[in-house]
């Protein structure tokens, strides 16, 4: 029985970091083609190249939290403690990166508001 539960805990460790990875991938290519087209077109604002950060941030969170979650898999079936204090070090990391990019993703979206409000101030 222990040897069924460590394989499908290290199989589904595996397949949750494959689709961590498809995350990350595809959301640095669509950064990478939406950046280039922003970089080289003329009408581009500041916020457009913006808008094109805060998306890869939430790309970045996603797939963070899928290899979050993949370690947690594999501490799960740590043998060492060596081994264990390594994947707690890379969760914990981890959990950092996406603090900070969570953070600068409410804070965009705090300024953005702020900016919104303003322009619908009433005439006096």
């Amino acid at each position: 029985m222990r040897e069924w539960l460590l394989f499908v805990t290290q199989y589904t460790a595996m397949i949750v970091n494959a689709m961590a990875l498809m995350v990350i991938a595809f959301g640095t290519i669509e950064t990478f083609l939406r950046g280039l087209r922003g970089l080289f077109s003329p009408s581009t604002s500041g916020r457009e190249l913006r808008d094109v950060y805060l998306r890869y941030a939430r790309w970045l969170v996603a797939g963070l939290t899928f290899q979050l979650a993949a370690d947690i898999l594999d501490t799960a079936t740590g043998t060492s403690w060596d081994e264990i204090g390594r994947l707690s070090a890379i969760a914990v990391i981890r959990t950092f990166l996406n603090f900070f990019l969570e953070r600068d993703i409410a804070q965009s979206g705090n300024v953005e508001n702020a900016a919104q409000s303003d322009t619908r101030l009433p005439d006096k």
